[in-house]
């Protein structure tokens, strides 16, 4: 038997895996600023000052996942993960008590 064929239910955590999803759905994911280091090559540290992620193109195609602004990949742009509940009041005082 494989990984999953143990003979248990295939159910049996299916109540986490709903919670879980339900949780993703409240949460909003937003991309901020570069931190790509175009200068790692020659051993320095240098980023664009690219302040926000704009997707190139429409959702779901491949260039959606590079930013219109600076030309890097999603993945270097820092991640937020807010609430749907959460107002821009509270991811400024959050963002305020973060930094240094």
């Amino acid at each position: 038997m494989g990984p999953q064929q143990d003979g248990r239910s295939s159910t049996a955590n299916g109540g986490t895996a709903a919670r879980r999803k339900e949780a993703a759905a409240k949460q909003v994911v937003r991309y901020r600023e570069c931190q790509r280091n175009h200068a790692a090559s020659v051993g320095g540290h240098a980023v664009d000052g690219c302040r926000e992620f704009m997707a190139s193109s429409a959702d779901g195609t491949a260039a959606a996942l590079t930013c219109a602004a600076c030309g890097c990949h999603r993945s270097f742009h820092r991640r937020e993960v807010a609430t749907a509940t959460e107002t821009a009041a509270d991811r400024r005082d959050r963002a305020s008590t973060t930094s240094g």
